[in-house]
């Protein structure tokens, strides 16, 4: 079975090839030539929706979406479905850390959560999935691996950043990866229908 991904990231491509390889042959967006899609809805699950929409209407293909986004407790909620272009349009994952960190300089409360809205069109149906995972904002960058927040982001019960981590332990406590499970579930039982 193959899906289309609406994604450019080739980090979250490689995630989803991980999580959903044994069942699915994962395609994404440059692969199929689709220009980038503007998320301009003001929820994860609206963005997550306006993308699937997009390579369904435009590629008549089953396919799936996500936001992602980090939500910090004393921000009030930011980044949110910003979290991407915190920062700035065209700025960079490390641009994105550096302003929140800055912002969370002498912030006692750094309780945040990270969480994923996964939209699936299969057979022209839409179906959503989240996933999410609570931790805590760190006062500066651990580890290398990972991308986007990962080296400020602490879950918790773990004594190690998501970029600390490797990919198999962060997949299997992650956001992203919890969406994915509950995706892959739903596949699986759809398959067996």
């Amino acid at each position: 079975m193959e899906m289309i991904f609406a994604t450019h990231n080739q980090h979250k491509t490689e995630e989803a090839r991980h999580i959903l390889g044994g069942i699915l042959q994962v395609r994404n967006l440059i692969e199929i030539g689709c220009p980038e899609i503007p998320e301009t809805a003001d929820t994860l699950k609206g963005n997550a929706i306006l993308k699937a929409q997009y390579v369904y209407d435009n590629y008549r293909c089953d396919c799936f979406a996500d936001d992602t986004g980090l939500e910090v407790e004393a921000l009030d909620g930011r980044p949110g479905v910003m979290s991407a272009r915190y920062a700035g349009e065209g700025c960079s994952f490390e641009d994105n850390m550096r302003k929140l960190l800055g912002e969370m300089q002498g912030v006692e409360n750094r309780k945040a959560c990270f969480k994923t809205v996964i939209a699936l069109i299969l057979d022209g149906e839409l179906h959503c999935f989240e996933g999410r995972v609570d931790g805590v904002i760190t006062s500066g960058e651990k580890g290398d691996a990972g991308f986007g927040y990962d080296p400020i982001f602490l879950p918790d019960g773990h004594d190690k950043t998501f970029a600390e981590m490797d990919a198999a332990t962060k997949n299997r406590i992650s956001h992203r990866g919890r969406a994915m499970e509950k995706l892959m579930a739903f596949l699986k039982e759809y398959r067996g229908r």
